[in-house]
């Protein structure tokens, strides 16, 4: 019990000292602190300007993906294959969305919990939360990463992505199927 009420302890007092330690530490350093935070934020906001055109474009043609029918479509031709190895077609739509969009995946995750008959504590809605934690919004990552500065040719990087997102989708099924199949 005393090793949980050290970590509540810590915990709650990290957040202040990562706050106020920070500036001191650089203060102390002789950094003018709060000039270079103005400057940091600079640069922030335009990074973000830079990438705002990858990003609508991502999401516009996602939108318009499952707008048109396209996911579901798409989804029910994938079921009699990913179904029986323990992908089913509740699921299927959010592996398929995930490299492109976390929160578009994330809606499809709320509509397993939602959907009658499934909900968090389904097989679907277990799979899909272990799949929401092991792959990433590769797509996303590489517009918005190598568009902030510029690199327009990363095809290693989309190989090497997608490979992981396969790798985690298995891992996901592979566990989930262990566990709660």
């Amino acid at each position: 019990m005393e090793v949980r009420h050290a970590f509540e302890i810590a915990s709650s007092w990290i957040l202040i000292v990562l706050l106020v330690g920070i500036p001191l530490y650089g203060w102390v350093k002789g950094v003018k602190v709060y000039e270079a935070f103005v400057e940091g934020a600079k640069e922030g906001f335009n990074v973000a300007v830079r990438i705002i055109p990858f990003l609508v474009a991502i999401l516009a043609s996602v939108g318009a993906f499952r707008g048109a029918g396209a996911m579901d479509a798409l989804a029910k031709v994938l079921a009699p294959i990913t179904g029986p190895l323990g992908l089913p077609a509740e699921v299927l739509p959010m592996a398929l969305v995930r490299p492109l969009s976390g929160s578009g995946a994330l809606g499809l995750l709320g509509n397993i919990f939602a959907t009658p008959g499934l909900g968090p504590d389904s097989y679907a809605g277990r799979l899909g939360s272990v799949l929401q934690g092991s792959t990433e919004t590769t797509f996303y990552v590489l517009s918005v990463y190598c568009g902030s500065v510029g690199i327009v040719r990363y095809r290693h990087a989309l190989a090497a992505g997608l490979l992981a997102d396969f790798t985690g989708l298995t891992a996901s099924v592979t566990i989930a199927r262990m566990l709660w199949a």
